[in-house]
This record gives C-alpha cells, sequence and structure tokens, in this order.
C-alpha cells in the first residue's frame, strides 16, 4: 500500500502532536481550607435516603468539583466517615459543607421558607426536562436526588418548587444517583456561570 505525500504529512503532524496529561501538581486545586472560604454555588444536594455509600462518596466528589453549598443526608442516606463512602469520596467529605436530617420533607419546608427553590430530580407529570431549565439569577438551587429503588418520595415531589427530568433515549428507566447528580449539577452550574 502506497501513502500520498499528504497522508504521510497529517501521520507525521499527528505524531508530534502532545497532549501531555497534567500531573496533580499541576491542577492548581484549593486545600481544604481555601475550599471552605471559597465563593460557593448557590446550590444544595439533598439526598432522599440512598443506599450506596459508593453513591454517596460520589455525590461528595461531584459537590466538592463545582463547589456546591452543602449536601443534606437524610433517612437511611449513611454519614462519613465510613470506608465506603471515603473510597469514593477521596476526601471530598473533608470540604464539602454537609449535614445529617432524618426527615428529608423537613428539610425542604425548611430550606423553602429560606427561599430556597427545591428542584426534585424525578420522572414525573408535568416535569421540566433538564435541557429546558433555565436557573434564576440570584436564586438559590437544592437538588433533591431520591433512593436507588424507589426514587424521591412522592411528599417530596409534591412538595418541590419544579419537578426536573433528565432526557433520556434508550431502553432504561433511569440513570445511577451518582451520574444523575453528575449530570445535572454540571447542568445547572453550567448554566449559572453563563
Amino acid at each position: 500500500m502506497q501513502l500520498s505525500l499528504g497522508c504521510i504529512f497529517f501521520f507525521d503532524t499527528f505524531a508530534t502532536m502532545e497532549n501531555r496529561k497534567l500531573k496533580n501538581s499541576e491542577l492548581d486545586r484549593k486545600s481544604v481550607e481555601e475550599f471552605k472560604t471559597a465563593e460557593k454555588t448557590p446550590l444544595i444536594i439533598i439526598l432522599d435516603n440512598i443506599r450506596s455509600l459508593n453513591n454517596i462518596g460520589s455525590v461528595f466528589r461531584t459537590a466538592d468539583a463545582f463547589l456546591i453549598e452543602k449536601i443534606f443526608l437524610c433517612g437511611i442516606t449513611a454519614t462519613p466517615p465510613h470506608k465506603d463512602i471515603h473510597k469514593t469520596a477521596l476526601g471530598a467529605t473533608d470540604t464539602v459543607n454537609w449535614e445529617y436530617a432524618e426527615n428529608t420533607l423537613t428539610v425542604v419546608k425548611k430550606l423553602q421558607q429560606e427561599k430556597v427553590e427545591i428542584l426534585a430530580i424525578e420522572q414525573a407529570e408535568n416535569s421540566v426536562m433538564l435541557n429546558n431549565f433555565v436557573p434564576q439569577k440570584s436564586t438559590t438551587y437544592a437538588i433533591v436526588l431520591g433512593n436507588e429503588v424507589k426514587g424521591v418520595q412522592q411528599e417530596v415531589v409534591s412538595t418541590s418548587n419544579q419537578v426536573i427530568e433528565i432526557p433520556q433515549y434508550g431502553s432504561k428507566h433511569s440513570l445511577n444517583i451518582s451520574v444523575s447528580t453528575g449530570v445535572v449539577v454540571w447542568d445547572i452550574f453550567a448554566k449559572m456561570k453563563k
């Protein structure tokens, strides 16, 4: 097989392009102290009866990445310190502000009294597709993510200011809780930063 001069030039150029992975020391990340004093994204995460400790740890890591204000761990949701949470959180439990509450609905109502807009992440009648959701300026939002099997409790869905649904086009009915958190947090964060 013969290669033309153009192909040889392309392959030669491609081979010399450098996309070197950055070392952790080059990433310019915040220390724990810098994180705690940094201006936070006006977004709160409420975990409603999450079973998997790995999912909880993953949510902490996502919350750290996007400077989330706080996480509420509700009901059966486990709390740090726990080795299975630490396994996926990788230290994010030391940076992200969190609080345990026995009852999710109590947290939702308390935050609403503080003028926080509650967004249940769920598949429901009259839900707003995530891609159509536009966060309002000067508004703090709290997203509620539910149990891996049962989802967000109906009473919490009914009390929320809005229900946000992640569009899905395949054959499955839902996404993993930690994946859903990452998708929603990134989408809202990016829209807030515009």
